[in-house]
């Protein structure tokens, strides 16, 4: 590789024993891609995947909440921060680090600084995936990552709503621009069934996140329905997927965690051949 020149390392460098970075975006907050990123990483670490998650959210960040744990993480060795562990997922957030409810304000530098600690200073050992939870929109954290840091790829979460669709267009348009490849999209919130009456309602209309994928010729990853338990699930640390793949509120992030996996082996290996070829 020495053709490169010797400004190289300025680029993305890879992170020794980390096998795939999968970036989870929308276009817009709200649209519950915490939950999403969560339980994404807690289903890959079920199905035996080792797996690591950083919280880059840096205005909201919802992971410890999600993950039950809160306590600062330890300092390891001479400057490494030690992940803390819940679920059999490593993670790290910047709730960790401000904890309570003291908001983050922050430039531009130091997201940047943030995001290269959490990649680079965090001793995550061995890992077959690193699920990072995206600031909402398509800001300076976004382009950090991508800059710190090769991605496997992005997911991208919507609600079917026109507007939330209208964001999630943008996002796929950004991680485009950055040359990330976009491995599907996650329709959040899709319907609603009456506890009462067993009714599907579409609460914020339905199926425009597939008719997008569509569009975008992306893949769709799959729809998860507006549930309480889901919620609840996050706010109380427990999240739904730790009930298992045969669980039915579970099972469709099962099958998104599934399909992510296949999509991100399935890039890696086009990437390494590529590489051969040249």
């Amino acid at each position: 590789m020495g053709h490169m020149g010797a400004a190289a390392p300025q680029g993305p460098q890879p992170l020794p024993g980390v096998a795939h970075v999968v970036a989870v975006g929308s276009g817009k907050g709200g649209v519950g891609k915490t939950t999403v990123a969560v339980n994404l990483a807690v289903a890959l670490g079920k199905l035996g995947y080792k797996v690591g998650l950083i919280d880059a959210d840096i205005y909201g960040p919802n992971v410890p909440m999600m993950m039950g744990q809160t306590r600062q993480p330890n300092i390891v060795g001479e400057d490494r921060i030690g992940p803390l562990e819940s679920h059999g997922v490593k993670f790290i957030s910047v709730g960790l680090i401000s904890p309570g409810d003291k908001p983050m304000v922050m430039r531009g530098p130091m997201l940047h600084q943030i995001i290269r600690q959490f990649l680079q200073q965090v001793a995550w050992g061995e890992l077959d995936f690193l699920i990072v939870d995206l600031p909402p929109g398509t800001g300076d954290v976004v382009i950090s990552l991508v800059q710190a840091v090769p991605l496997t790829g992005a997911v991208v979460v919507s609600t079917p709503s026109d507007v939330s669709l209208q964001d999630a267009r943008k996002a796929i348009e950004m991680f485009h621009q950055v040359k990330v490849e976009v491995l599907g999209i996650v329709e959040n919130m899709s319907h609603f069934t009456c506890p009462h009456c067993q009714q599907v309602i579409d609460i914020f209309s339905s199926g425009g996140a597939e008719r997008t994928a569509q569009q975008f010729g992306l893949e769709f990853l799959g729809s998860l329905e507006l549930d309480p338990a889901i919620r609840s699930g996050g706010d109380r640390g427990l999240p739904v997927t730790l009930a298992g793949p045969d669980s039915e509120i579970a099972k469709p992030f099962f099958d998104i965690a599934r399909k992510v996996a296949e999509r991100a082996k399935a890039i890696a290996g086009a990437s390494e051949e590529i590489l051969e070829i040249s």
